[in-house]
């Protein structure tokens, strides 16, 4: 037997096909993630054909996607993005629930991007989902596809599902959108925001983290004895870790928080440098909870409208720290870095933003043509090279 013919991989499974008495082909997993066992499992049934038996076949029971669910996410909690994932699974199980895995196909992906495309805020209530856009759903389909991968290596449902499931496409994304302050406006946005909110405002202009990087912060991540902010692997969204000066704008903002003030002292037993307040409506004040804010959208649309900011999301303080470092003259590579790009092809939408790097290099190339060696100046030959 050809070394791999009949036998071919699906994760971290292999999976084996062959022949069946009445020519059929037939495909089954070998449930093993080495290539020996699968050949051994594939040898056996060819040779159960030639004798004239039909090999058992295992019959997968009819799943619901509730079920599918259910297992994976359990598998995912190992995952970096396990929280966003488990947004998003939700949602999908709010949408097929009972549904039998068999019933999808290709259709039934299509049309549910375009429910979420049309459905709008009157139906989904958090942020990840609120704009619809076609970053989301993709984001949406392929979670979808990948529980499906998942339910082909577990048994729950056949291949030829997993097939017409993938034959969605993904959605033409814009990514395009540059929205960025100017340091104006920057001021009168900090000025804008409730006194919790400010301290996460003024992080975000200054270090371009994620969203979710600063409101999961913690104090061990902070060392304002050397001024870096450090974020682990399992807290990056490429998984890779991520050293951040603090400058001096940030270092009197994260110095005061951990001191801590008359009115609001620091709170020794929470871990977390941004933490979610309550308000008291018979005192008419706010207490802290001690948990890390799940979001602040609301509180940061309060904030826009007030500094009358239109078209302004939470993100767009990320494309303030990268503009503004453009636009003063650091290279396209330190902003990668600290940016936590992973190649330059994300991090090259602020080039424009540098139109002096480009006047100072054709300036250089001039003076490189137009500048004549030492011994051409002495024998009175500069006008040589323009002759």
């Amino acid at each position: 037997m050809a070394k791999g013919k009949g036998i071919y991989k699906r994760g971290n499974v292999y999976w084996i096909a062959y022949a069946g008495l009445d020519g059929k082909i037939i495909r089954e997993t070998s449930r093993s993630d080495k290539f020996k066992d699968a050949e051994t499992i594939l040898i056996k049934k060819r040779q159960n054909i030639r004798e004239g038996k039909m090999p058992e076949v295992k019959h997968i029971a009819n799943h619901t996607f509730n079920d599918l669910a259910t297992d994976y996410l359990k598998w995912a909690e190992r995952q970096r993005a396990f929280k966003q994932k488990g947004l998003v699974v939700a949602q999908l199980k709010d949408r097929f629930g009972t549904l039998p895995l068999r019933r999808f196909d290709t259709r039934l992906v299509d049309s549910y991007q375009s429910e979420r495309l049309q459905a709008g805020k009157k139906v989904l209530k958090t942020e990840e989902v609120v704009a619809n856009k076609p970053g989301t759903v993709n984001r949406h389909i392929a979670i979808l596809k990948h529980m499906f991968t998942k339910a082909v290596e577990w048994d729950m449902v056949e291949e030829e599902t997993l097939k017409r499931v993938r034959r969605a496409k993904m959605l033409e994304e814009n990514n395009r959108r540059l929205r960025y302050l100017s340091k104006e406006e920057c001021r009168t946005l900090i000025d804008a925001c409730a006194d919790y909110l400010k301290p996460i405002v003024i992080t975000a202009l200054n270090t371009g983290m994620r969203k979710g990087e600063i409101l999961s912060l913690k104090w061990d991540n902070v060392d304002l004895d050397n001024g870096f902010i450090l974020l682990d692997s399992g807290m990056t969204k490429n998984g890779e870790r991520r050293e951040i000066p603090i400058n001096a704008t940030l270092r009197a903002t994260l110095q005061e928080l951990f001191k801590g003030t008359v009115k609001k002292p620091r709170r020794i037993d929470v871990p977390y440098v941004f933490y979610r307040v309550v308000f008291d409506d018979s005192t008419g004040e706010t207490k802290s909870t001690g948990k890390a804010f799940l979001n602040v959208q609301k509180s940061f649309e309060a904030a826009c409208r007030r500094a009358k900011l239109k078209d302004f999301h939470f993100h767009d303080l990320r494309h303030c720290f990268a503009s503004h470092l453009v636009m003063a003259g650091i290279d396209i590579t330190t902003v990668k870095e600290l940016l936590g790009h992973k190649t330059l092809t994300m991090t090259l939408r602020y080039a424009h933003l540098a139109p002096s790097h480009k006047v100072k290099a054709v300036d250089i190339l001039d003076q490189a043509l137009t500048s004549l060696p030492t011994s051409q100046k002495q024998h009175g030959q500069e006008g040589a090279v323009n002759e």
